[in-house]
């Protein structure tokens, strides 16, 4: 078994010869809940849009569990669950509409898939709404549904993308509680946020990023000392420190 489950080498994306991700090099092991944190416009989700190969690169490159990912490309892709910053749910499709026409994108058919759509509706708490439209959903439940739709085929690796943008603090702590669940169950967790407080709540490691690069990774505690000497800091205040962003920068 593996014990890295993504690298990425080099890793490079640019728009009008701008580079929004630039020369990124990380590994993330089995087992980890890796935080990527980082302003708006620092890159991660472009970076994960590269990791889950809905976006190309300009250059470098991309292992998952072991294998290239252009060469590898509809295996590895299995193994992976991508929750997107935009809601990527159907509003005039009923809630186990929504999750069986996603689920069912990666092979499952029959009981299997009317087994895994139930599952995944009872984990994100929404089983018993199955039958409503999603667009008569509040936006914490609409959060939940997205999770639902991708957990569904049983990933190994979850990914992420600010999920709880814009959502109520109680649907924000189910979503951290499921997380911590998920990873408690074998899953492998990259968790994108610019919420500092979140973040340290649950990763094991953190990666700060800004201007499309990595500038400093480890565990909360390490980032603290490597810009202090010591943990008597906030995440808040290192980030500040490294990036030179101002509060409203951050959370803009």
């Amino acid at each position: 078994m593996e014990n890295v489950i993504l690298k990425t080498t080099q890793l490079t994306k640019k728009y009008n010869n701008k580079a929004v991700v630039d020369d990124l090099s990380l590994e993330i092991r089995r087992g980890e809940i890796f935080g990527l944190l980082g302003p708006n416009g620092a890159g991660k989700s472009t970076t994960m849009n590269m990791i889950c190969s809905t976006v190309a690169p300009t250059a470098g490159r991309v292992e998952l569990f072991g294998k290239e990912l252009r060469s590898h490309r509809k295996e590895v892709i299995r193994r992976i669950g991508y929750i997107p910053q935009e809601l990527a749910i159907h509003g005039n499709l009923k809630a186990w509409e929504n999750a069986e026409m996603f689920i069912s994108l990666y092979g499952l058919k029959g009981e299997k898939l009317r087994q895994a759509v139930t599952e995944s509706l009872e984990y994100v708490g929404l089983n018993e709404c199955r039958n409503e439209f999603a667009k008569h959903f509040s936006g914490g439940m609409k959060r939940r549904l997205n999770i639902a739709c991708a957990i569904g085929h049983s990933p190994e690796l979850l990914i992420f993308d600010e999920p709880t943008v814009g959502i109520d603090p109680q649907s924000r702590n189910f979503i951290l509680e499921k997380i911590k669940e998920s990873n408690s169950s074998g899953a492998t967790v990259i968790y994108t946020s610019h919420y500092m407080e979140e973040v340290e709540a649950i990763c094991t490691r953190i990666a700060i990023m800004d201007n499309g690069r990595i500038i400093a990774c480890g565990s909360s505690a390490e980032l603290k000392k490597m810009v202090n000497g010591n943990d008597d800091i906030t995440l808040e205040e290192v980030f500040l420190t490294l990036t030179g962003k101002k509060l409203r920068d951050i959370e803009g």
